[in-house]
């Protein structure tokens, strides 16, 4: 279970990247951006949020479990 997060975090990480950078290119290049657009980085950094705190907590939990 813990690897298909980890794999999740690093898809999810690349993704978050590509929208940020894309956000910054738009802008860069002098691109009308619609406001809702700076709102659609906030799905993949929750999910990354979540995903980093479960990966975190994981050896503690696991440290728990055990001693």
């Amino acid at each position: 279970m813990t690897r298909m997060i980890r794999q999740l975090h690093r898809w999810l990480s690349m993704l978050f990247t590509l929208v940020v950078a894309g956000i910054f290119a738009m802008l860069g290049l002098g691109i009308e951006v619609p406001q809702w657009l700076y709102m659609l980085p906030l799905a993949p950094l929750f999910l990354l949020m979540a995903s980093g705190l479960w990966l975190f907590a994981q050896p503690y939990l696991r440290r728990g479990a055990a001693g």
